[in-house]
Order: C-alpha cells, then sequence, then structure tokens
C-alpha cells in the first residue's frame, strides 16, 4: 500500500487534510509537532484525531528556546480581532515552522518510504504566514530532489497541499463531505475550555462555519 506523513497539529485544516489523505487511499503516518507552544489542548486533540481515524501517530518534541513568537512566548500578547493584512506578518508567526516541520517530516517520510507528505496549508483564508504560501513549497520541494537520497535517485518526495487554495468554507465543505470529526479539532490559539472567539485562528474557523451555514460543533 502506498504510503503518506501527515502533519497533524489538531486543526480544522490538518484535520481535513488528513482525512482526504486517508480518502485518496494513502497508508498513514502522522506526526505531530510538540515545540513548546502555549498550551498543549491541540496536541491532546491531534491525538484524538489520529485514533478516531485509526492511523499511527507520531509525537515530536522540538526545543525552539528562542521563542520569537506569541505562540512560544506568553510575554507576547495574543492579537485580538485584529483587522487581518496580509501584507502585514502577525506576532504569532513561529519563525521558519514550516521548514522545521517539513524536515522532520521529510526524514520520517524518506525512513519510510513514503512519496507524499500532505500538509493543511492555506494561502486564501489564512493570517499571512510566508510559510503557508504555494511558491514557498514549489522551492522546498526544489530542495527535496537536490538534498535527499531518494531524490537523487529519481524516488522524489513530493509536498502535497490540497486546501493550499480553497477558502475556510470550502475546506469546511470538503470535510464535511469526508466526515472530519471536526468536534474534536481544536482551533484557538489559546488552551481554554471553550474558544477564545477573538484570535485570528478563531475568527477564521467562525466565517468558514457561517459560509456553509454549519454550526460549530465547539461554540
Amino acid at each position: 500500500m502506498k504510503k503518506a506523513v501527515v502533519l497533524l497539529s489538531g486543526g480544522l485544516d490538518s484535520a481535513t487534510t488528513l482525512f482526504y489523505a486517508l480518502k485518496q487511499g494513502y497508508k498513514i503516518f502522522c506526526l505531530i509537532f510538540d515545540y513548546g507552544q502555549r498550551h498543549r489542548k491541540e496536541i491532546h486533540q491531534a491525538r484524538k484525531i489520529a485514533r478516531h481515524a485509526r492511523c499511527a501517530a507520531q509525537l515530536v518534541p522540538i526545543a525552539l528556546p528562542w521563542k520569537g513568537s506569541a505562540l512560544l512566548d506568553r510575554r507576547i500578547a495574543l492579537p485580538r480581532h485584529r483587522k487581518i493584512n496580509l501584507k502585514e506578518i502577525p506576532p504569532t508567526y513561529v519563525p521558519a515552522r514550516n521548514i522545521i516541520f517539513l524536515s522532520f517530516a521529510v526524514s520520517y517520510a524518506e525512513t519510510l518510504g513514503a512519496h507524499k507528505i500532505f500538509i493543511g496549508a492555506n494561502a486564501i483564508d489564512y493570517s499571512g504566514y510566508p510559510d503557508c504560501r504555494p511558491e514557498f513549497f514549489k522551492a522546498f520541494e526544489t530542495v527535496l530532489v537536490t538534498g535527499l537520497k531518494s531524490g537523487v535517485e529519481g524516488q522524489r518526495i513530493k509536498i502535497e497541499t490540497p486546501l493550499i487554495h480553497l477558502t475556510k468554507a470550502q475546506i469546511i465543505h470538503l470535510g464535511i463531505k469526508l466526515r472530519v470529526p471536526y468536534h474534536l479539532t481544536w482551533s484557538c490559539y489559546s488552551g481554554g475550555k471553550k474558544p477564545c472567539g477573538g484570535c485570528d485562528s478563531c475568527r477564521l474557523r467562525e466565517k468558514g462555519f457561517e459560509g456553509v451555514g454549519e454550526r460549530d460543533p465547539l461554540i
């Protein structure tokens, strides 16, 4: 059976991507990262989602002691109810996060003999992170061709971004068809009992559910 690695954060987009990859007939190996984020709730939810999907899940702890992001440093306030401007990179940006995550995923994939890595990146309804854009993933694939044993031998590993050009509403519409357990997902940058409703992630999620005329199961 063909194999694939899925980056699973516990959020709406990564969960949808997981079920999309399953639908394509891949045997999935999930990677969940503990990188010192503000809360562990998304890690717990990611594990629940992987169990629900009956997929193997590997937790990868990473130390980023220099922090540099509101998601890593509690001294930096989380922006709430801000006007999202894609020309401005918000303080929730984690320096090189997707580069780091994908590097681990590529190492894992090459070890498994997997030729696909799925990531739930989106460049439509998003906060403006530079490592979520199509041009980044295209450039990263070029690195893989020249820097991996598999690439040199002609067995290239491809980065799949099935949600990259979808609105949040389109993502949720797809997820409903795929029966994604959205009640298990967590998108909020805070780790409370309920979503804060004011951070970028909460507001984009709300916009998505409103766009399909559905109620968010977390609200």
